[in-house]
């Protein structure tokens, strides 16, 4: 199949989904763009400030992207183009985008709060304190994993001997400099637009100029060289200071410049899709079962639940409901524009997954036999190579892998104080009454709920995850990032027919995501449960793994009992 047939087919199927799917559900749920939102009723210059449309679309998309829809459609390839693609359109327009839509407009209507608090508004308050558990549990585990992967990113070699080895030490140097360069751009950024008035679009030319010169900077003097251990440390300090200051100072300029980034790589994927026009040599179909050796190093077993699982944030991903829900809400200028952030953002990563399908489809015969073996550096490779084709840009393959690569890592680094800010608000409002906030609270839990407090315990408890083995247990994010998908869903939906809203539109993407986890976990506990009787340097792990994903399921069980229940009186009513 040739490449730019899979792009713009696949891109003219999204549009239609947003300009028609996308209007019928605002039009079904009430979105009401006269109504004040949070942002405005709430302002408090810290965590509630009203956002520009265009700043909070780049914190939104920033967020939620990381390298989460290049990574799963990359991995999930072994089956095939056709059923990647498939579920990157169908799930992408009927299950994330609507998944997406409905966690922030629910936040929204409900004072900016978090799907814990829909879920105790909707169905009760044990299943509000199960939720923050799991969702806590799950942010400290991406903060610990996000982490590492920054401070693996900026990290020095050193050789045998314990000497720097500067050469091999270059790169990294480099991207961390530029990384440093462009958090002092974004406060810039924010203190003219935020605090001098200074207009939105002279300021983001400004800014985008801006990055272009600090990566000339970062490529050119990097005089930092600091192991990863110290790089980790560095993070823990930068992610809770990002944490507690305003969101105007950091987290929505840095977001909002950091999108431009990725807006430039797909625009230089696109070019290179359209520009090379590649026919992919990756099948359409290798079967139900993926049995080759490949890339990914190990077997993804049965494409079902495995496709639904490894895609994830190119078709749904519970980490946007977070994301959503925590920090989007408490910025949105008017509930107008939740549809073009929420739907439409979660629609542009399924572009995104579809250009890394084509990208590794380039370099299918390299990536099968494990030549090429990372995503980052498949999706990098491909589109990179693409692009050499093109006779303007013959030559320009290493600096578009380098700048490729570099935009990956500065979502890396957004994503992870994002999920730290919303680790921080599930701390606090596990100890907190609906309707309360930390500022309501006495005792024990005004210390708690102290943001400073809940920041310090979350980053302690994330640097120390990261430092010592969350690798062990990361097999695991897949399966609870789609439970957390599968809650979303069942929250917005019990809380859509509380207001007598039409719901029906969540209910099978909620039971197809809770089936897809619950496979997935109990596939899991009998792996480990086999490799423990097996015996080996890995049993204390196998029943570790084993315990979580069973204490999963059961959780799974729990909420969807009672949600199902909730809902089924809200219809006998």
């Amino acid at each position: 199949m040739n490449a730019v047939v899979i792009l713009l087919v696949g891109i003219a199927i999204l549009v239609a989904g947003y300009l028609f799917y996308g209007k019928w559900l605002a039009e079904q749920w009430g979105v009401d763009p006269k109504k004040t939102t949070p942002a405005h009723e709430l302002e408090d210059g810290n965590d509630y400030v009203p956002a520009k449309a265009p700043v909070l679309m780049g914190h939104h998309f920033s967020s939620i992207a990381g390298a989460g829809p290049i990574n799963g459609p990359i991995q999930a390839a072994v089956f095939g183009w056709v059923p990647v693609m498939l579920w990157v359109l169908i799930g992408g327009i009927f299950f994330g985008a609507v998944h997406d839509f409905g966690a922030l407009f629910a936040s929204v209507r409900n004072k900016g709060q978090s799907i814990g608090e829909v879920i105790a508004t909707s169905i009760g308050s044990r299943a509000k304190k199960l939720f923050i558990i799991f969702s806590y549990l799950t942010l400290i585990l991406v903060v610990a994993a996000f982490a590492s992967i920054v401070a693996n990113t900026f990290k020095a070699t050193y050789d045998e001997s314990g000497a720097l080895d500067v050469a091999a030490s270059s790169a990294n140097a480099s991207t961390a400099m530029i990384s440093i360069l462009f958090i002092l751009i974004a406060i810039v950024f924010g203190m003219m637009v935020y605090r001098r008035n200074a207009s939105l679009a002279v300021s983001t030319i400004v800014g985008v100029l801006a990055i272009v010169v600090c990566m000339v900077i970062g490529y050119n003097w990097h005089p930092l060289y600091l192991d990863g251990s110290t790089w980790m440390i560095i993070v823990g300090i930068y992610i809770a200071i990002a944490s507690v200051t305003p969101v105007w100072i950091l987290l929505q300029p840095r977001d909002y410049l950091s999108s431009f980034l990725l807006y430039g790589m797909m625009i230089v994927a696109v070019v290179g899709i359209l520009g090379a026009h590649p026919t992919l040599e990756i099948p359409a179909f290798t079967g139900f079962v993926d049995t080759a050796e490949h890339g990914a190093g190990s077997s993804l077993g049965s494409l079902f639940p495995a496709l639904f699982v490894t895609i994830a944030c190119g078709a749904i991903s519970g980490f946007h409901s977070l994301v959503g829900s925590g920090t989007t809400s408490k910025q949105l200028d008017k509930e107008s524009d939740a549809r073009p952030i929420a739907y439409g953002g979660m629609l542009i990563e399924c572009a995104l997954a579809l250009i890394s399908l084509c990208a590794v489809g380039y370099i299918w015969k390299e990536y099968v036999p494990g030549g090429v073996t990372t995503p980052t550096a498949v999706f990098a490779t491909g589109i990179s190579r693409m692009c050499a084709t093109i006779p303007f840009l013959a030559g320009a393959e290493n600096i578009i892998y380098s700048m490729l690569i570099l935009a990956v890592s500065a979502f890396c680094l957004t994503s992870l104080d994002t999920a730290t800010r919303l680790a921080r608000y599930m701390f606090q409002e596990f100890w907190l009454e609906p309707g309360q906030t930390y500022k309501d609270a006495s005792g024990v839990k005004a210390l708690l709920t102290n943001p400073y407090v809940a920041t310090a315990i979350t980053v302690v408890l994330g640097i120390a995850l990261g430092m010592t083995g969350y690798s062990k247990i990361w097999a695991l994010f897949g399966a609870a990032n789609q439970l957390l998908a599968a809650l979303g869903l069942l929250a917005v939906a019990a809380w859509l027919g509380k207001m007598g809203r039409n719901n029906k539109m969540f209910l099978f993407p909620m039971a197809f995501m809770l089936v897809v986890t619950i496979v997935s976990l109990c596939q899991t506990i009998m792996t480990n449960f086999n490799g423990a009787m097996a015996g080996g340097a890995e049993v204390v792990w196998c029943w570790i793994r084993a315990a979580l994903a069973l204490l999963l399921v059961v959780l799974a069980i729990v909420l969807a009992i009672e949600g199902v229940q909730t809902i089924m009186g809200q219809k006998k009513k």
